[in-house]
């Protein structure tokens, strides 16, 4: 069974090398895509070496359609750009994939750096419940089943916990115990507590029924800053 493993880039020159090393690590078969978002950096030179890389539009629920519609892998295994997937996970997948009807499933998740907040929260990250499964945890999927549901909702933001609501629904979601390890970047950028405090208002607030679109502005990211407004939020 062939994997597809779709990276949503936008200037992630100082991440990209290692997401690309941890997918050729793999066993094959697999291939890469990189959907890159008009990256100012040297994020699609570093990608063009190892992976298939394609232009699109900014807006991360549009960049990884666009990069699940060019894969050929029946597969779909979604990293982000930041994240590392754990040694001999595609073997895992296929080995889980070929035993029946399972349809999609999310990994765990660990931090890169550890320590005693990052632990806490990935542990809290772990609990298998689908208003959790964030992009971050890596999401795979039946290719066939990602595109009867149509893809990712092209929304600005938690466009991942609308498509694991869908495949959650189809009750055939797999919460996987292998971590994926995501840079802990944006908590030790803007502060353990307070960036934690701010996803959790987002999250709660997204729950309660408000719209994404609403939401996006108050994503905290300074390369949102840069985007124009007509633009999806990475």
């Amino acid at each position: 069974m062939t994997c597809s493993v779709v990276i949503p880039t936008c200037n992630e020159e100082a991440y990209i090398q290692a997401a690309l090393d941890s997918v050729r690590a793999q066993s094959p078969p697999w291939e890469i895509i990189v959907a890159d978002g008009n990256s100012q950096d040297e994020t699609r030179k570093i990608a063009s070496s190892y992976a298939k890389v394609i232009q699109v539009a900014r807006g991360r629920a549009k960049q990884m359609n666009a990069g699940a519609h060019v894969a050929g892998g029946e597969l779909l295994v979604f990293l982000h750009a930041d994240s590392r997937l754990p040694p001999g996970a595609l073997d895992h997948l296929r080995q889980l994939f070929s035993q029946g009807s399972l349809e999609s499933g999310i990994f765990g998740l660990k931090f890169d750096p550890t320590g005693f907040w990052p632990s806490v929260y990935a542990a809290c990250a772990r609990l298998p419940w689908h208003r959790i499964c964030f992009g971050d945890r890596g999401l795979f999927v039946r290719r066939s089943v990602f595109e009867a549901l149509g893809g990712f909702p092209e929304v600005p933001i938690f466009e991942d916990l609308q498509l694991v609501k869908q495949l959650h629904r189809r009750k055939s979601f797999h919460y996987l115990e292998m971590d994926v390890t995501t840079a802990y970047r944006r908590f030790e950028q803007y502060g353990h507590l307070k960036q934690q405090c701010h996803n959790l208002k987002l999250w709660l607030r997204y729950n309660m029924g408000t719209p994404p679109e609403k939401l996006a502005p108050l994503y905290p990211y300074e390369i949102l800053a840069k985007l124009p407004a007509e633009n999806d939020v990475m």
